[in-house]
């Protein structure tokens, strides 16, 4: 997620295979567009002049909190602790038993541990949940569980390995497994750590490490190169929807305006948050020939090519790593609908922006209060977003009780 030690672990390399039946492939059925809204709704609106937000805390507390999501229209709040648990607040309590633990096959620590879960689209009717891990040997690994026949408790002995992507260094691991409104199931991965990408994973298309990855987990066994990914008939790994990144420890769909967001951690100078339209393959982010949108390690550089940040931003005030949150579609906060929430690890301010017709419409920096150190943000089934703090706490964005009446 952030910046690590360096420790170095023992050399290894992909093993997991890559099914791509053809058979399967024509069998597959359309992948699902994200569904047309009106103009008025997709655009990001300007927050009103007098709007203020503030936070509220949810739950007593947790043990290193890294991510909060909940299936589609499930009041439930599911908590990623990085240990290796997962934990539910239901009506406004938290429950006394874990959802999931798996503490004993996860190292965690610095950047490591279990750092997302993913609810299936169709949770309600299978009960699959996806968790991306870093595993005892410090391999990144995606599993499959199933809930058990209690809603509130998953079943550790229904794990089933979906991808395993073995880890040079303990840095740069990326974490985050998220579902898209296409129904495929997207992998962040950031470049396998050390500092400078010295193995050149980035732009290395025939490795996974560095790259935004797209796989199809219902219609084979453990899953499926969807046929509209970039390389899937040659030129790198099927796997591969989009490539260029050092580490997207955070990324986002927003299905409203059909836009990604991926707020991809800098190296030394520059942290950047890129947005594109969801539907393009193969876009390059650029790292390593690029960090933000400057040239890394030269004054000049080819960037024909490679696409340019919306937003970046220096290392000069006290700034370190970029954490990516969402863009609100809550009904709580209306003035802020389409705003685009993020952070950064060491100053922990709380920022947003629209974006629309491909620029940046507005930026705004929300006075919040010293929170520590953000790490993640989260969402509900509603779209109201949350905050993960270093110390431990859990908070939900509000309007502030002292904004004007209007």
């Amino acid at each position: 997620m952030l910046r690590a030690s360096w420790l170095v672990l023992a050399l290894s390399s992909i093993v997991c295979g890559t099914p791509n039946d053809d058979a399967a492939a024509k069998a597959a059925p359309p992948e699902v567009a994200p569904r047309e809204v009106s103009l008025s709704e997709a655009l990001a609106k300007t927050p009103s002049q007098d709007v203020r937000l503030a936070v509220e805390q949810v739950g007593p507390g947790f043990d290193q909190p890294v991510y909060v999501t909940a299936p589609s229209n499930d009041p439930r709040l599911f908590i990623v602790e990085q240990p290796g648990t997962i934990r539910i607040i239901e009506n406004g309590r938290l429950l006394d038993r874990a959802f999931l633990d798996i503490e004993s096959k996860v190292r965690a620590g610095g950047e490591q541990g279990l750092l997302s879960v993913a609810f299936h689209p169709q949770y309600r009717s299978n009960g699959y949940l996806f968790v991306d891990y870093t595993d005892k040997n410090g391999d990144t690994r995606i599993e499959r569980y199933t809930v058990s026949t209690d809603r509130n408790l998953a079943d550790p002995k229904s794990a089933k390995l979906i991808l395993s992507i073995d880890q040079r260094y303990s840095n740069h691991q990326g974490g985050l497994n998220m579902f898209g409104p296409d129904g495929m199931l997207y992998i962040g991965m950031g470049d396998g750590g050390s500092q400078g990408d010295p193995h050149g994973n980035g732009q290395n298309r025939n490795v996974l490490l560095g790259k935004l990855l797209r796989i199809n987990v219902d219609r084979a066994d453990p899953y499926l190169v969807p046929s509209a990914n970039p390389y899937v008939k040659g030129g790198g790994r099927g796997e591969i929807w989009a490539l260029g990144l050092r580490n997207p420890w955070r990324f986002a769909f927003d299905r409203f305006s059909g836009l990604l967001y991926i707020a991809d951690v800098g190296q030394d100078r520059w942290e950047e948050i890129n947005v594109v339209p969801m539907s393009i393959a193969g876009v390059n982010y650029g790292w390593k020939i690029m960090e933000g949108a400057s040239c890394y390690g030269s004054s000049n550089c080819n960037q024909s090519g490679l696409q340019r940040p919306a937003v970046s931003y220096s290392h000069e005030n006290s700034t370190c790593s970029v954490i990516g949150g969402f863009v609100y579609r809550g009904q709580k906060i209306p003035e802020i609908k389409g705003q685009y929430f993020y952070s950064d690890y060491c100053n922990s301010w709380l920022r947003s922006f629209g974006f629309a017709d491909g620029k940046v419409t507005d930026r705004h920096e929300w006075p919040i209060g010293k929170l520590g150190s953000i790490t993640s943000f989260g969402e509900d089934a509603q779209g109201e977003l949350y905050i993960c703090t270093s110390s431990g706490r859990v908070y939900r964005i509000i309007k502030s009780p002292g904004n004007p009446a209007r």
